[in-house]
């Protein structure tokens, strides 16, 4: 039985959000995703991490997205 996630993903900026939500509030995006791996939270859009992943805002954000 496949796994139920507690997130989707946002096509656009890879945010993850809770299911119910209807726009990204980061990109206001309305494409998601319920099929994505991993997960990388970033505290800091200035930290190493948060500059390579491209994040603009801090966030949980999906690694992949098919």
């Amino acid at each position: 039985m496949p796994e139920k996630k507690i997130f989707k993903a946002c096509k656009n900026c890879r945010a993850l959000l809770p299911p119910e939500t209807a726009t990204c509030p980061l990109c206001n995006s309305t494409s998601f995703s319920e099929d994505w791996n991993g997960m990388v939270i970033i505290i800091s859009q200035d930290s190493e991490v948060g500059k390579i992943f491209g994040a603009s805002t801090p966030w949980r954000y999906a690694i992949t997205i098919k």
